[in-house]
């Protein structure tokens, strides 16, 4: 007996703690949650998420919002909001007050958050006015087995990497704005039971990758544009609805798989008879066809389905008489035959007066029936004849379209026959045109496209960082730029790097500069190089360095080929990021905070060139020579973009200043070059010194305590927490590997940067 006592308590004990332990959430994931929050702009449903220090998963669940953990993790989370997706006809991608979330969501980056909760294995996020394109990194929630993303303003295409979402069993996009085709991946899905995109604009054919999909139980793609034929889905065995209503499907109606209880093809344009074999699917109950283009005679057996409650066959061309002797299943209900070609008598187990609990609809037909809105028998034989004569007078039509074609093709050989005269002898005005048809407008103050300013894809992100009032770029000339330089005397001379040598200025009205004097560039006219040189001058962002101007000077003897090429610069008092990595270092050493601020400053810097605008600039060269710091020890990025105007990608080792290494190579990748940037903020700047062995040994000893204290900087050590520098030495592991696909975004990047800050205490954030 107290054996049974002892065990009974122990068990009562053990079960008591894995309750404890369940239902305590990781701390990191509290964050994600928080931060969740924070992008959907604070609804009212989750007003109860106060702190960290709420028990998420201890939540009562409601209607509104449900939380399930397992093992200190959300496995479950389903919010369901008050702004439903109305049809909005003109929607077009921006958002729409008090119905979608504000000009500042962006749904990548929620993804990018959501994706941190890695062991959801339920999504349900309804009518919260979520909008914008679903980012691919979505696939990143790998235990997904139930994803609904339903009532909201999603568009563009359903993302192919979602493929890689092998345990996906429920996936429901319905009433979003997705105007992509259906995919042709679903099929790589091999748990998929429940497939739903009602109410979209999807458009294109029906994808014949659907007939592999065994284990579809649900299919709905109503109310969509979704045209051509439809494959034979009789394969599909375990399949019990089918809607396709609403959509541009046209030809003969599919066969269909035998243990369907429910189809609906209605509002189409499917033409032929209604196949024979519909008349054996002895588990349908209910089938609706109407609103097509169907012909021929019903099939008799399809009255008398033993399972069958709900007919429905009007407003097609059927015609014909129906048998006296139609035999109608004990449990159909409802019958709809209304507006076809039908004529003769009405059967006797369609008669309402017969059946008291059968309704039947016969109106717009040619029955014999007194009255009940029947058209003359002549109505219904004038249509086939009708129909006889289109199809006689087909030769004549023939004639026609023969014609409008031969009209057509003289048509399409005269623009060519322009366009080749238009491409010999204006070649390099149409070319440089091409080149900046995205270019900047002259009175934008924010130094982006107007098309970025109207298309929320391209969020103007300086809108959302406080932009400085700078002045906006202008042409100076050689004489202003040797005034303001002491004609370039060496007292001026501050250094040369990889786009040329730089020099401090004084321009006229006080105002320091830093003027940097590019290599020469012959593959560019001088019109075309002006228009790059102006996209560029013109770009503003808090974190970059302010390109105020430019010079072209010309050969004195032609003045059509360029000699140099300077660009007036924001002149940044405090020194470069390198400078203040160590005790050696000119500069006054920056703590781990203060880093991390700087790595925030940059890493938004180029998560705006990369994004914001059009079109974006990659293979910014990044390093911490590149990253200025200013009087109020803001960064700023500097050397960015100059690849659209360089000769060659840049002459590194230029008196010695910037040694030649085996990271030269790699450089063109920004996310490679910033990882070796943490390192460097981590490490100190003997980085760039050592060979790529050696630094992935050390990045590898990092995950150690020993290693941390022999390798890094004894001032990060000193003012580093545990959680924050974890996190970025896991980031920069993720920036320098190998594989170009497994590297993260910036956008990623970001989120790890600001989750690292909120780590680490008494931090100033950029």
């Amino acid at each position: 007996m107290e054996f049974c006592t002892l065990f009974l308590l122990i068990s009562c004990l053990s079960w008591s703690l894995f309750v404890l332990c369940d239902s305590q959430l990781q701390t990191s994931q509290s964050q994600v949650l928080l931060q969740l929050k924070k992008h959907l702009e604070y609804p009212k449903q989750l007003e109860i998420w106060y702190d960290r220090k709420t028990e998420f998963c201890s939540l009562p669940p409601s209607a509104n919002l449900n939380i399930t953990c397992e093992f200190n993790s959300v496995t479950e989370l389903n919010i369901m909001g008050d702004k439903p997706a109305t049809k909005v006809s003109d929607f077009a991608g921006f958002p729409i007050p008090n119905k979608t979330l504000s000009h500042s969501f962006s749904m990548d980056s929620f993804v990018t958050t959501l994706s941190r909760l890695s062991s959801l294995k339920t999504l349900s996020l309804i009518s919260l006015g979520i909008w914008g394109p679903l980012p691919d990194k979505i696939h990143r929630l790998s235990s997904l087995e139930y994803l609904d993303l339903s009532s909201n303003f999603l568009f563009g295409s359903i993302p192919p990497k979602m493929f890689t979402l092998l345990k996906l069993q429920t996936f429901v996009l319905d009433d979003n704005v997705f105007n992509d085709t259906v995919p042709s991946w679903l099929n790589s899905l091999p748990n998929l039971t429940t497939l739903r995109m009602k109410k979209n604009r999807l458009k294109g054919p029906f994808p014949s990758s659907i007939e592999g999909i065994k284990t579809l139980v649900d299919l709905d793609l109503s109310s969509n544009e979704i045209s051509g034929d439809l494959p034979d889905l009789s394969s599909l065995t375990n399949l019990k609805l089918l809607d396709l209503r609403g959509n541009k499907l046209g030809s003969h109606l599919p066969t269909l798989p035998k243990g369907l209880l429910m189809v609906f093809l209605n509002n189409n344009s499917f033409m032929g008879e209604i196949p024979t074999q519909y008349g054996q699917l002895n588990q349908l109950q209910h089938i609706d066809v109407s609103f097509n283009m169907l012909t021929g005679k019903p099939p008799p057996e399809l009255f008398s389905l033993p399972s069958l409650a709900h007919l429905n066959l009007a407003s097609n061309t059927l015609k014909g008489s129906l048998s006296d002797n139609l035999n109608c299943g004990r449990n159909l209900e409802f019958v709809d035959i209304s507006n076809n070609r039908l004529m003769g008598s009405l059967p006797s187990c369609l008669n309402s007066e017969t059946r008291d609990n059968r309704v039947i609809k016969f109106s717009g037909n040619c029955l014999s029936i007194a009255g009940h809105h029947q058209h003359p028998e002549s109505y219904c034989r004038e249509f086939k004849v009708h129909v006889y004569k289109s199809n006689n007078g087909g030769k004549g039509i023939g004639v026609s379209v023969g014609l409008i074609v031969g009209i057509a093709v003289l048509i399409v050989l005269l623009a060519i026959g322009l366009l080749i005269v238009c491409r010999r002898y204006c070649p390099r005005v149409i070319s440089e045109q091409h080149l900046l048809q995205k270019s900047v407008p002259e009175n934008s103050t924010a130094g982006l496209s107007s098309e970025i300013l109207t298309n929320p894809r391209h969020v103007f992100e300086s809108s959302k960082s406080e932009v400085q009032i700078l002045p906006s770029c202008r042409s100076f000339s050689l004489e202003e730029l040797k005034e303001a330089t002491n004609n370039f005397d060496s007292s001026a001379f501050l250094g040369e790097g990889s786009y040329g040598k730089i020099y401090k200025g004084l321009l006229k009205n006080g105002t320091q500069v830093a003027i940097r004097c590019l290599p020469t560039s012959k593959k560019y006219s001088i019109r075309n190089l002006k228009l790059r040189l102006d996209m560029l001058a013109k770009i503003r962002h808090p974190h970059l360095v302010c390109i105020l101007g430019h010079c072209i000077e010309v050969e004195q003897d032609d003045h059509c080929s360029i000699n140099r090429v300077f660009f007036v610069l924001e002149y940044i008092p405090n020194g470069n990021f390198r400078s203040h990595l160590s005790d050696n270092s000119p500069g006054e050493v920056l703590s781990w905070p203060e880093r991390l601020a700087v790595l925030i400053c940059v890493c938004k810097a180029v998560h705006f060139l990369h994004t914001g605008v059009i079109p974006g600039f990659f293979h910014n060269r990044l390093k911490t020579t590149n990253i200025l710091i200013n009087e109020h020890r803001l960064a700023k990025l500097g050397d960015y973009g100059l690849s659209i105007i360089s000769e060659e990608t840049g002459n590194y080792g230029t008196k010695g200043q910037e040694p030649k290494s085996w990271q030269m190579t790699r450089l063109d990748d920004d996310v490679y070059s910033f990882g070796l940037i943490l390192l460097e903020s981590m490490l100190g700047p003997s980085v760039p010194a050592k060979t790529e062995a050696t630094l992935r040994g050390e990045l590898a000893s990092l995950s150690k305590q020993e290693g941390r204290v022999r390798l890094m900087d004894p001032v990060v050590l000193a003012t580093c927490s545990e959680e924050s520098i974890t996190v970025v030495i896991s980031l920069t592991n993720k920036c320098i590997c190998p594989e170009l696909w497994s590297r993260p975004t910036f956008d990623d990047i970001l989120w790890n940067l600001q989750h690292a800050a909120h780590l680490q205490p008494n931090i100033s954030h950029a």
